[in-house]
């Protein structure tokens, strides 16, 4: 009897988790619905790899995902040699990295996506409507990330059920994932058609301002008083979400036509939701709002002359 007492006294674990669902079901349905999609899509993009029926864009779509890890990892590699670099300077790299996200969503994701909705459906208010859902559905996504995986901002603290239990480097790593995500989609969408005049620039533009990207994680993790070499393999890692999210985008946009836009917009949306919610919030928290504009305007610029040499 006492045993029995003593294991209806114990708290129950479980009870904050539901709790905080039951206080989110549309949000908590709506993810639901996502990942079952997202882990249908990876599904069947491995089973068309493995039994040689990948779509013609495949190959382009993994190669461009592992040239953003790559980058990533570079970046992350180069914190070896440093302990810390100007937090100016670091925000005016985060803020260039920002405007070629937001280019790149433009140039590279949205208006093709426009154009191969246009033709698909003969008219441009239903070929801009499917890419419009599709950016609906990449903001859908992301807020359900955003909501139900602890991590942690530098101006907000920790976010997400149960992120008291994590430790600070995990709530770092899973808000490094949610960021590297849809950057991977992007590449794996823009290369689903095989067209190089899509993937290419969007690749180029991710894999550039994954570079600042990775070194400003590394050095983040070592505030938190992680080695080096730890926070360095740490940050390289975070780039490993790329070519997952490359995988998602091209099983994303290999089915149906309409698919294809719409893929477009959910990764461009996905992206802008990352650049506004993460990144210019964080490139503005210690007053350098000058220079981030500045490098984002200046990101924006080369990403657009990017997309008219290479498109």
């Amino acid at each position: 009897m006492p045993a029995a007492q003593d294991r209806s006294s114990r708290p129950n674990r479980a009870t904050p988790l539901l709790a905080y669902v039951q206080a989110n079901r549309l949000a908590a349905t709506m993810l639901g619905l996502a990942i079952v999609s997202l882990a249908i899509l990876l599904t069947q993009s491995l089973a068309q790899l493995f039994t040689g029926n990948a779509p013609p864009g495949f190959g382009h779509a993994l190669t461009g995902g592992m040239a953003a890890f790559g980058a990533t990892a570079l970046g992350a590699l180069i914190a070896l040699g440093l302990r810390s670099i100007s937090q100016k300077l670091e925000d005016s790299m985060l803020g260039m990295a920002a405007g070629m996200m937001l280019a790149a969503s433009a140039f590279s994701l949205i208006l093709p996506g426009i154009e191969a909705g246009t033709t698909l459906f003969g008219s441009k208010a239903p070929g801009a409507a499917v890419v419009v859902l599709g950016m609906t559905l990449g903001v859908m996504l992301m807020l359900g990330l955003d909501r139900f995986t602890p991590h942690m901002h530098e101006t907000t603290g920790q976010c997400g059920p149960e992120s008291a239990r994590c430790t600070r480097v995990w709530l770092f790593v899973f808000a490094i994932a949610l960021h590297n995500l849809p950057e991977g989609m992007a590449i794996g969408v823009s290369f689903a058609q095989n067209d190089l005049s899509v993937g290419l620039p969007t690749t180029i533009a991710i894999a550039l301002q994954d570079l600042p990207e990775g070194l400003a994680v590394a050095l983040a993790l070592r505030t938190i008083d992680l080695s080096a070499g730890r926070a360095a393999l740490l940050g390289a890692a975070s780039g490993l979400v790329e070519p997952l999210g490359a995988l998602l985008g091209v099983g994303l946009s290999s089915g149906l036509e309409a698919a294809y836009p719409t893929g477009l917009g959910l990764a461009a949306g996905a992206m802008i939701f990352v650049v506004s919610h993460e990144v210019i919030p964080e490139t503005h928290r210690n007053g350098h709002q000058t220079p981030a504009t500045i490098g984002l305007v200046a990101g924006s610029a080369l990403m657009m002359v990017m997309d008219t040499v290479l498109g």
